[in-house]
């Protein structure tokens, strides 16, 4: 009996270090945000502008990695080919910058907040995340960044 109940006892308390620190499914928690102003001459020749904000921030682990993916708010309707494009990885983070093509009519509507909304996500390998710490998308007035628990 008291065999069982030791053997309970070890089973309990490891399985709630997989609820916490140890799980990988936890490794990315939420994001948090930081304002910020880039300028023309900060960012590369992509023909593609940055979004002017970055609304959310998530990474969702998978078997093999796990999927960035972030929400852009740009000034109004159009917007197009929206991308994450790797700028850095160095010191445990990883940073991307949040691009897309302006509309072709620039006549477009501005309407809702919702109707401007635009998303791009990339995947990344387990070898990618490997000694990755944090990763951060930038925008043009914010970078919302995300870290391992």
């Amino acid at each position: 009996m008291t065999f069982r109940l030791l053997i309970t006892f070890v089973l309990v308390l490891g399985l709630t270090g997989c609820a916490t620190r140890w799980n990988p499914m936890n490794w990315f928690g939420g994001d948090r945000e930081e304002r910020i102003e880039v300028t023309a001459d900060e960012v590369e020749t992509d023909p593609r502008g940055l979004v002017t904000e970055i609304v959310s921030l998530s990474v969702v682990p998978n078997p093999g990695g796990a999927v960035i993916s972030a929400m852009g708010l740009p000034p109004r309707q159009g917007y197009w080919e929206a991308d994450l494009v790797e700028v850095s990885r160095e010191g445990g983070e990883m940073v991307f910058e949040f691009r897309v093509f302006q509309p072709l009519d620039p006549n477009t509507r501005v309407s809702t907040q919702r109707s401007r909304e635009v998303l791009a996500g990339t995947a990344l390998n387990r070898f990618d995340l490997a000694g990755i710490r944090s990763i951060t998308v930038i925008g043009q007035q914010n970078r919302r960044t995300v870290s391992r628990q």
